[in-house]
C-alpha cells in the first residue's frame, strides 16, 4: 500500500526544515503510512519584539534550530509581527502564503492530505475554507491534521468559518500548551463537521508518544 502524501505547514516562526527536525518522532511512528513533505512559508519574520507570540515550549527531539523564521500572515501590519490573541481588522501577507502552496501543490503534488502546527495549523483551516468553496481548484486535500490549531482573531478571516467544513479533520492539543491554549484549539471545532480530537498532557509541540499512534493510524486508515 503506497504511503498517503501529507503536505506540512509549519508554526510562526519556523520553516520547513526546522519542523522536518521537530516532527522526527511522527515521521518515525508514522513511517508506514505517511510521507510527510515539508514546505516553507513566504513570509520572513523581524527578530521577536514584546508581546509576539514566540513559543518557548519546542519538542526536545533535534536541535533545528529556526535561523530563517518565516511566518503565513502578519495580525500586525505595522509590526510585521504576529500574536494569535490579537484582535485585528485586516492582516498582512496572507495571499502570498496561499499563493505558496499552491506552487507546492503544483510542483509536488499530488498530496492526500495537509497537516499544521500552530499558525499554520489555523492557516489550514483557511485553506480547507477555499477549498470548499472551490476558490483553489489545485487544491484537493482529502483529509486534515491541525495540531494546537487556533481560529484567527482577524476581522478579515471571518469569512473562513462561515460553515461548518465537511472535510474529515484530526485536531491535536496539549492540556500544558502556553503558546496556544487548549480553549483556542477547542474553539475551532465547531469550524469543522465532525471533528476527531486528540488530547495529550503535554505543551506546544507534535505529540508522537505510542500512547498516540492508535488514533492518528485509525483516523488516517480510512483514507489508504
Amino acid at each position: 500500500m503506497a504511503p498517503l502524501r501529507v503536505l506540512c505547514v509549519h508554526g510562526y516562526r519556523q520553516n520547513g526544515g526546522s519542523f522536518r527536525e521537530k516532527t522526527g518522532a511522527l515521521r518515525k511512528l508514522l513511517k508506514k503510512q505517511v510521507e510527510l513533505v515539508f514546505m516553507n512559508a513566504p513570509l520572513t519574520v523581524r527578530q521577536s519584539s514584546a508581546g509576539e507570540e514566540v513559543p518557548t515550549q519546542e519538542n526536545n527531539s533535534g536541535s533545528g534550530g529556526d535561523e530563517d523564521p518565516r511566518g503565513w500572515w502578519f495580525s500586525d501590519i505595522q509590526a510585521k509581527s504576529f500574536n494569535a490573541q490579537q484582535q485585528c481588522e485586516q492582516s498582512l501577507g496572507l495571499d502570498e502564503s496561499v499563493a505558496a502552496v499552491r506552487e507546492a501543490v503544483e510542483a509536488q503534488g499530488p498530496f492526500d492530505g495537509i497537516l499544521g502546527f500552530s499558525q499554520g495549523a489555523a492557516f489550514v483551516a483557511m485553506l480547507c475554507s477555499l477549498q470548499e468553496q472551490k476558490l483553489e481548484p489545485l487544491f484537493n486535500f482529502r483529509f486534515a491534521v491541525l495540531v494546537a490549531g487556533f481560529r484567527s482573531a482577524c476581522k478579515e478571516h471571518e469569512k473562513f468559518y462561515a460553515a461548518p467544513l465537511q472535510i474529515p479533520s484530526l485536531h491535536v492539543f496539549g492540556l500544558e500548551d502556553r503558546v496556544i491554549p487548549d480553549t483556542m484549539s477547542r474553539e475551532l471545532l465547531p469550524s469543522f463537521h465532525d471533528p476527531q480530537v486528540l488530547i495529550h498532557p503535554g505543551g506546544h509541540f507534535v505529540p508522537a508518544a505510542s500512547a498516540h499512534r492508535q488514533t492518528y493510524q485509525d483516523f488516517l486508515k480510512r483514507f489508504q
